[in-house]
């Protein structure tokens, strides 16, 4: 279908503070505080709002949390990795929505060394909460930086299109929202866009979304849902969402939905908090705990949509729907025989309309660790020949110079074992020999 693919670049932006933010613009539930250490003695660093207060600790060789809230304080330690082990040079607070993390940088990398779940603490997602946030550091610090969390990975790479599926270009460049990563679960996500040089596949970070809602599809306020498609349509900017930033598997209710939000700002830069609302995506005759991984396209003939349900956490498989418009969309195909098939990919190729999907390694035989090309009802006509990186790699491909890119990501975790899943991925860009 297509020549193989190869890799040929890796690379992972690191920002705990996206440089040139602050903790003013905008009311969003990932902010961080990060300080290099001047010196010896205690440091301490404070994130605060009306009588909570979220300070990190750290006195050599060791780094804690102390939490006040609600008229109580708390301390939290790691025995297994409160303990620096190399030569510590900087300390960071980070807020991803619930996660609460102590980081501390040795020998040029950020570890996690605490970590708590403020869920039954604190109204992270409150934009009242949000906006009263004040920061400080005490102690020998130097070079003491606050604001907007920026990221430890990125994953679900999706390029940032008009509504009839082509590219988005910034001059010969390309954009793409990615997820990026916090220092935990999928809560402490946030969809960003990012700016690709196709050419010398230099990566730029562009913005940040953040999604607001107001109780219809879970808990009302603000939240760093991701795993989006931001799209261009009749003249206005269209972000679609998959509601993972208060997703918690324990709980009975669990469940990812899609939200779509819309805006005449310029969602490429800046940052921004959007009202979204939720998109019902059709599950009819299928068993679906939960949908995500949206992307939409809009022909001639109407709208095409492609996501992923999922029968339970985490069983999954390709949907594609379709309709005159959004909100009166109808299945059209289930590809229920998988189990492990997340990324879902409307892509035009040789003119005919394919659906591009991503086979994790939990699959059935036969549908592991492998990229299938569907047709629109969701028969397979052949696989991506490309090599299959850890987790399970969206495939966005580019058609560029003569040949075709694919922009993908592995599950390269960063910042230590405290951290587990979540904190992934290395950016994995591949091209056609």
């Amino acid at each position: 279908m297509l020549p193989r693919f190869e890799i040929v670049h890796r690379s992972r932006p690191i920002a705990l503070v996206v440089p040139g933010s602050d903790l003013e613009e905008p009311v969003a539930p990932c902010r961080a505080v990060e300080a290099m250490v001047a010196g010896p003695g205690r440091t301490e660093l404070t994130l605060a709002s009306g009588d909570d207060t979220l300070v990190a600790r750290y006195d050599e060789p060791g780094a804690s949390l102390v939490v006040t809230a609600g008229g109580t304080t708390t301390t939290h330690r790691s025995r297994r990795h409160g303990r620096a082990e190399g030569t510590v040079a900087g300390v960071a607070l980070t807020l991803t929505g619930p996660h609460l993390v102590v980081l501390t940088h040795e020998d040029g990398a950020w570890r996690a060394r605490g970590r708590v779940d403020l869920t039954e603490r604190v109204a992270t997602h409150d934009e009242k909460w949000l906006a009263g946030l004040e920061s400080s550091a005490t102690g020998p610090v130097a070079e003491v930086r606050s604001g907007r969390f920026g990221q430890v990975g990125l994953r679900d790479l999706r390029l940032v299109t008009h509504a009839d599926g082509t590219a988005y270009r910034d001059g010969g460049d390309v954009l793409l929202t990615a997820s990026s990563a916090g220092p935990g679960h999928f809560a402490a996500g946030h969809t960003s866009v990012w700016r690709l040089d196709p050419d010398s596949l230099a990566l730029t970070h562009r913005a940040d979304l953040f999604f607001r809602r107001d109780g219809r599809h879970g808990r009302p306020g603000v939240y760093g849902d991701h795993a989006s498609h931001l799209f261009r349509h009749d003249g206005t900017w269209r972000v679609a969402t998959s509601t993972w930033g208060d997703f918690d598997r324990k709980r009975d209710d669990a469940s990812v939905e899609i939200a779509l939000a819309e805006s005449d700002a310029d969602l490429t830069t800046g940052a921004h908090v959007l009202d979204a609302r939720p998109l019902a995506m059709p599950t009819s005759g299928l068993r679906s705990v939960g949908v995500w991984d949206p992307h939409l396209v809009r022909t001639p003939d109407g709208w095409l949509a492609g996501y992923v349900s999922a029968t339970r956490f985490f069983r999954f498989h390709p949907v594609v729907a379709e309709g005159p418009d959004l909100d009166s969309l109808t299945l059209r195909a289930a590809a229920s025989d998988r189990q492990a098939t997340e990324g879902t990919t409307l892509q035009r190729l040789d003119g005919a309309w394919r659906v591009l999907a991503s086979d994790g390694r939990d699959g059935r035989r036969g549908q592991r660790e492998r990229y299938p090309v569907f047709d629109l009802d969701l028969v397979e006509t052949g696989t991506l020949d490309a090599p299959y990186p850890t987790n399970i790699p969206w495939p966005t491909l580019l058609e560029h110079d003569g040949g075709w890119l694919m922009i993908g990501f592995n599950g390269a975790r960063y910042g230590g074992p405290l951290v587990g899943y979540g904190s992934h991925g290395d950016l994995v860009v591949a091209r056609t020999r």
